[in-house]
């Protein structure tokens, strides 16, 4: 098919040129004198990130789902209680991953399209008088219906209830792309990937983890090893790692890391505040549609869920705009399958990408019968975007 494929899932995200290139080097000896250079930039970059002072940040050649059971198993002895609200499919399969590793979930289950509740956090870690409870698990921001939670909400719960849980935040479609603060916001664990707001290939999973957090590893008797904090940060006090790490990765780590500092970050969440801005004008004043997302406090600025009229099948719609216009849209999962389609916007964005991705919906839609105007979406994204200051780093 001619011309480029127009990558809109909410990750894996697209690769900027410039990280491409810096991934095209030759292989090294990873044992090497030259080595540790590379690992300590990726570890000190990070380190900015995740906006902390004393937090070790970890690599670990998985995905975002390894960081998960990094934290579980490091952290926790077998049959130790989690408190985790469930609102979406990954919400649940880390609460699934927890129950199948032998912790005892206390789940609170919310409405799908809303995020979770800092007040009922609050209300459970009240009645946990004898502190049963050693973690709490939120999600920054659940990929599957485009929700964002408060997790500095989740802090104050802990703080008000004076309970002494570690802090679990998966920031996996967040990190990079939505404000996140590892020390402001007390948290103990933060889990994400390199394939959303970092910007690279799927293969990274990446982490940050308190000094509370790797003290508590050291008494946890959860058996680990290929996901051992204490392996990882040893290798790392040299600049080298336990196993064999991915090179090119590194350096297209190193490279996204410069460019996000470069926008600055503050820049970077504020691009994506406004890009998102638009998608949901699209979404709601162009087609007439709902947005999976409940209410504007839980909007997410990475990813917009779609919801599609009853009867009209959101596989097919998805199916279709690969087929027919080469655009990749996220499907609906679990209980939102079929019922939705999603647009990320994370990561390497302007307008005009962005505009391409809408209008693909729009027709994608229309031929399976969804009755959208023609140009209605595209028109109130950029009426949106006129409107709008255009942050640092869009524009000349």
């Amino acid at each position: 098919m001619a011309g480029r494929n127009f990558l809109f899932v909410p990750g894996p995200s697209n690769v900027p040129d410039r990280i491409q290139r810096a991934m095209l080097v030759a292989m090294q000896d990873h044992r090497s004198a030259a080595f540790p250079e590379l690992s300590r930039a990726c570890l000190t970059g990070l380190q900015r990130l995740f906006r902390t002072e004393n937090g070790v940040p970890m690599i670990f050649p998985s995905s975002g789902t390894g960081c998960w059971e990094a934290a579980l198993t490091n952290c926790l002895s077998p049959g130790d209680r989690v408190l985790a609200a469930r609102f979406g499919q990954f919400s649940h399969l880390w609460i699934d991953m927890c129950q199948r590793l032998g912790f005892e979930v206390e789940i609170l289950e919310e409405e799908w399209g809303t995020g979770a509740s800092a007040e009922r956090y609050l209300t459970a870690l009240r009645a946990d008088r004898e502190h049963r409870i050693k973690a709490v698990l939120v999600c920054q921001n659940e990929t599957a219906t485009g929700v964002t939670s408060d997790v500095a909400a989740i802090r104050a719960a802990l703080d008000d209830a004076r309970h002494p849980a570690l802090l679990f935040v998966d920031s996996v479609s967040a990190l990079a792309s939505i404000d996140f603060r590892m020390d402001a916001w007390g948290v103990d664990v933060c889990v994400s990937g390199s394939q959303k707001g970092l910007m690279l290939p799927a293969g990274l999973g990446i982490t940050c983890v308190s000094v509370r957090a790797l003290e508590a590893a050291k008494s946890a008797r959860s058996r680990r090893c290929y996901f051992d904090y204490a392996d990882m940060a040893q290798a790392a006090r040299t600049g080298y790692f336990p196993y064999t790490p991915s090179i090119p990765l590194l350096c297209g780590l190193r490279e996204s890391l410069a460019m996000l500092f470069e926008e600055g970050l503050e820049h970077v969440f504020a691009r994506h505040q406004y890009l998102a801005a638009g998608v949901r004008a699209a979404v709601r004043e162009g087609w007439g549609l709902e947005l999976c997302a409940r209410d504007p406090k839980w909007y997410s600025d990475t990813v917009t869920a779609v919801m599609l009229p009853p009867g009209v099948d959101g596989a097919r719609v998805i199916a279709h705009a690969f087929r027919r216009y080469n655009l990749a849209l996220g499907a609906g999962l679990s209980k939102v399958a079929g019922k939705l389609f999603r647009i990320g916007h994370l990561g390497d964005l302007n307008e005009l990408m962005l505009l391409g991705a809408i209008a693909g919906a729009e027709m994608a839609m229309r031929d399976a019968g969804v009755q959208v105007r023609p140009g209605s979406g595209v028109a109130a994204a950029s009426e949106c975007w006129r409107a709008l200051p255009a942050p640092a780093g869009l524009g000349g």
